[in-house]
């Protein structure tokens, strides 16, 4: 099978490679029908993930079909249409009974696929623990609907929840790249009193205002002093900072008022500085870290329902076999990129 591989920093390559194998009785074999890039993938390429093994297939954002499930394997079967979460968690150990499934204490738990263990950027992938790992895509919903529930929209729905938004909130979301898109579907879910995007790129900022004509737009130039006037208290009641550029962190605490939330998603390519002298006295709750991925059954059940849209994203497509011509579109955010389907090999 094509696999697209993580040789050495910057450089992945396509790769023939044997079609995986079931390793343990909780393992499945899916054929990947739909994949796309990450940022995560970015950073694997540029060494700002340190865990990233080289010669793994990358890749982590995938829908497919179930070819074969291993003995204990219980939810899933072959020929199931199934979305595959960016996360391996056993279901059982201390921090998945507490619903930190990023922290599972199996040796593949957290984020594996595509990073520490082959991905999904290729033909097939091996999912362990499937049956915390799968969901089966309800009938209705298509591959294209179903595509970012495991990563990125897991991303937004755990960033919506942990931030504890009510109605009377105002609440900013730093980047409006497909990842900030994601959040603020989320955030919608909640029904806030106002959302503000901070966007820098133009290009970005129309598609907000295109898309979701009820949301404010800002640029990081003008942000402090747009949510102070567009605000109760003297800043943004919940800021989620899903950027990761250099000076974003600092603008996300500078943005919240007194005794906000403040919650970062972004990973970051190098460290971001606590000026606890400069911030004293705002008394900010800081929520920080990866995702946890596990409500991805009622991402899918709202998206059944029509309440997330998530395809006004994918603005390109690419078969695998010409996975290096989107990977050079996407890096270099040309011809309005934010995210691009690869599909199945051409034939």
């Amino acid at each position: 099978m094509l696999a697209y591989t993580y040789i050495e920093k910057g450089r992945f390559l396509m790769l023939e490679k044997p079609v995986p194998e079931l390793k343990d009785p909780c393992d499945a074999l899916v054929r990947v029908t739909l994949g796309s890039i990450c940022t995560s993938d970015l950073h694997i390429k540029h060494g700002s993930v340190p865990r990233a093994v080289p010669g793994i297939t990358v890749g982590h954002e995938m829908v497919g079909i179930v070819e074969q499930v291993g003995s204990g394997v219980t939810t899933v079967k072959p020929g199931d249409r199934v979305t595959v979460n960016v996360e391996t968690f056993c279901g059982e150990c201390f921090f998945c009974q507490k619903g930190y499934v990023n922290n599972c204490e199996d040796p593949d738990g957290g984020w594996a696929l595509g990073c520490r263990i082959d991905g999904g950027q290729a033909e097939y992938v091996r999912v362990p623990h499937a049956d915390q790992g799968l969901n089966r895509i309800p009938d209705g919903v298509t591959d294209e609907q179903a595509l970012f529930v495991g990563d990125i929209l897991a991303t937004g729905f755990w960033a919506a929840r942990i931030s504890e938004i009510t109605p009377d909130d105002t609440v900013l979301i730093i980047g409006a790249g497909p990842t900030g898109i994601c959040t603020l579907l989320c955030a919608m879910l909640k029904h806030p009193r106002r959302i503000i995007v901070c966007e820098k790129s133009e290009q970005r900022a129309r598609f907000v205002r295109a898309h979701y004509p009820d949301v404010e737009v800002t640029d990081p130039d003008n942000c402090l002093s747009f949510v102070k006037s567009h605000s109760e208290h003297g800043g943004a009641d919940v800021v989620i900072e899903v950027a990761g550029a250099d000076d974003t962190f600092r603008l996300a605490w500078e943005a919240a008022r007194p005794n906000a939330t403040v919650t970062v998603v972004a990973l970051y390519d190098r460290p971001q500085v606590l000026p606890l002298p400069d911030m004293y006295g705002k008394n900010l709750t800081f929520k920080t870290g990866g995702v946890d991925g596990c409500d991805c059954a009622e991402i899918l059940r709202l998206i059944a329902e029509g309440k997330i849209d998530t395809t006004p994203l994918i603005t390109h497509r690419f078969p695998l076999d010409r996975i290096e011509e989107a990977y050079h579109i996407f890096e270099n955010r040309l011809d309005g990129v934010i995210k691009i389907a690869i599909t199945e090999r051409s034939r």
